[in-house]
């Protein structure tokens, strides 16, 4: 019986991973706007000119 020496491997590495919530707080603001918008709409006014015209029909020229 002939006696052997041992081998030896390289080491093997485990790993157990475990995880661990963390809570991170994004802030996301908001900003709300009131937004009001102007529209012209015409109104209209009517301003009323008084005239006087004086209509001449001429000397006449023959009896009537």
């Amino acid at each position: 019986m002939s006696s052997c020496r041992p081998v030896i491997c390289p080491p093997q590495c485990r790993i157990n991973n475990c995880v661990i919530p963390r809570m991170v707080p994004y802030i996301h603001p908001v900003v709300f706007i009131n937004r009001l918008t102007i529209v012209n709409v015409p109104r209209h006014f009517f301003l009323p000119i008084n005239r006087t015209v004086i209509v001449d029909p001429g000397c006449p020229t023959t009896c009537s």
